[in-house]
């Protein structure tokens, strides 16, 4: 297809500034919206921070002997700790309206297609790391934590400190949100043209064994939640593979829309550059001649 090149004056300085002004405006409105909506839930949850603790702590609370409890070693931990704690809460809660502001402020850029897949991959990548988070609290967490409480030495207490409860937890929570998004990682790839399904499924042995490896790199150095993160990762490697299966082949089935043909477009673009070409003798008849009075 030939395209043919239209008469077009060279923008201005000015005209090119323009645009990249009006970008910079609308990131700085982005992101003071999203600082905003991370703000609101903050300061919603604040006078609960408390009670957050609490609940996140009752996987370990539950398992600790009688007699003991939670320690604060440093001083301003009892306050810190909690507001830390709040504030990741309100940033993981605020991420898909965090996300909504990046998309709207990206969409206007991407072709029709590109939207398509993309906001379906984004809305499956929130929704995977908030249940990696549940698996690891609902599930991983009394295993883990009950283990430890088992195996301590006679003699000794186990009375761990808040703010390295709240690192420790913290470190599993994105480990295992993170090992949800293998399916999304699966699709993309393979959307992008970078594999096949048929290639990942023949390098499943290796994929097994690079579960347990991140397994054992990314949770503590104990087999239940090492086998508690592998396992999953290769049950989502295996969703995968077959949900990129599925969209190939109904990317190959034939559309009932063919679309515009080769000689339709360039007529189409004859007739635009036609009522361009129309507008701009318009223009010139209309704007005032330099030479006209003398």
């Amino acid at each position: 297809m030939v395209f043919r090149r239209r008469r077009k004056q060279r923008p201005s300085p000015e005209d090119q500034e323009a645009p990249f002004l009006s970008h910079l405006v609308e990131l700085r409105d982005r992101l003071l919206r999203a600082v905003l909506g991370v703000l609101v839930i903050f300061l919603l949850l604040f006078p609960f921070a408390s009670e957050i603790y609490t609940f996140l702590s009752g996987p370990l609370t539950a398992h600790l002997p009688e007699g003991t409890s939670m320690i604060a070693v440093e001083v301003a931990s009892p306050f810190l700790v909690p507001f830390k704690l709040v504030m990741l809460l309100a940033v993981v809660i605020a991420a898909p309206y965090i996300l909504y502001q990046a998309w709207s402020f990206v969409a206007p850029g991407l072709y029709l297609h590109e939207r398509r897949l993309v906001m379906p991959i984004v809305s499956s990548s929130v929704l995977l790391f908030y249940l990696g988070m549940a698996f690891a609290y609902y599930v991983v967490f009394p295993l883990v934590f009950g283990f430890f409480t088992r195996v301590a030495p006679e003699g000794v207490s186990v009375m761990t400190d808040i703010s390295h409860y709240l690192d420790f937890v913290i470190m599993l929570f994105i480990a295992f949100g993170l090992a949800f998004e293998v399916p999304i990682a699966t699709i993309v790839l393979v959307t992008m043209g970078a594999t096949t399904p048929d290639s990942l499924a023949a390098k499943r042995p290796y994929v097994i064994v690079a579960a347990f490896i991140i397994g054992m790199l990314l949770t503590p150095p104990d087999v239940i939640s090492q086998v508690l993160l592998a396992l999953p990762m290769w049950v989502l490697f295996e969703l995968g593979i077959l949900l990129s299966r599925v969209m190939l082949r109904r990317k190959a089935e034939p559309s009932s829309d063919p679309g515009m043909t080769d000689e339709e477009m360039e007529s189409e673009l004859d007739a635009l550059e036609r009522q361009e070409s129309a507008d701009d003798d318009d223009e010139d008849r209309a704007s005032p001649s330099p030479d006209r009075g003398r």
